[in-house]
């Protein structure tokens, strides 16, 4: 199992990194993405502390640790900026805070989100085919999230996803030790999403690429 969107005490999870890493390798994961929800108030104090600790962990741990940061609630004209710091600042995965229906989240972030540097757009809500297509066109991953809430518009990101041939990834958006999906949970959130085996192993394959 890899999961590329969890959280830690940098915001607002419950485990230190090195503890949420050792429950995923205790659990069989290969890789877990550290992605502490971030804007422009934190990500110079929370980036370096997770690029170090990934560091220090992948010289002796199996599993692989991908330093990241969840973009989280930025005003959209703010997005690509902020990436864009990310990225400086030594983030391997940026994923943003979509539009998901249970928050109110800013009109146009998704937009703003597939036109900027980032690697997936988390629980994106009812998202547009046309802004699906531009996370096709931009290389950017659709989030299938087994997280509570943000679940709900799973079924209409895998049915677009699917139609376009955008690539998809199947995270827990982990604030609790609990949180953290059992591989036979993340295939039942796969089929409850209308889709099957095959492409729960196709979204492992495209996490693959942030190792």
């Amino acid at each position: 199992m890899i999961d590329l969107h969890t959280h830690t005490v940098f915001s607002d999870g419950e485990l230190i990194p090195a503890e949420l890493v050792r429950r995923a390798e205790y659990k069989g994961y290969r890789g877990i993405g550290l992605t502490d929800h971030g804007d422009m108030s934190n990500i110079d104090f929370i980036i370096p502390r997770i690029v170090e600790v990934a560091f220090e962990l992948n010289k002796v741990l199996n599993i692989k640790v991908i330093p990241g940061i969840e973009i989280t609630h930025v005003p959209p004209i703010l997005i690509s900026d902020v990436a864009k710091k990310a990225r400086e600042l030594g983030s391997k995965l940026i994923i943003v805070h979509g539009e998901t229906i249970v928050e109110p989240v800013a009109k146009g972030t998704n937009l703003a989100a597939l036109n900027s540097d980032i690697d997936i757009l988390a629980h994106p809500g009812q998202i547009s085919m046309e802004e699906v297509l531009l996370a096709k066109k931009n290389g950017i991953s659709l989030e299938i999230t087994g997280r509570g809430g943000h679940s709900l518009t799973n079924g209409r990101v895998a049915k677009l996803a699917k139609e376009s041939g955008t690539n998809l990834v199947i995270n827990s958006d982990s604030h609790h030790p609990n949180d953290l999906l059992e591989k036979s949970f993340a295939m039942s959130v796969v089929k409850g999403a209308g889709l099957n085996s095959e492409d729960f192993k196709v979204m492992q394959k495209n996490a693959e690429k942030f190792f």
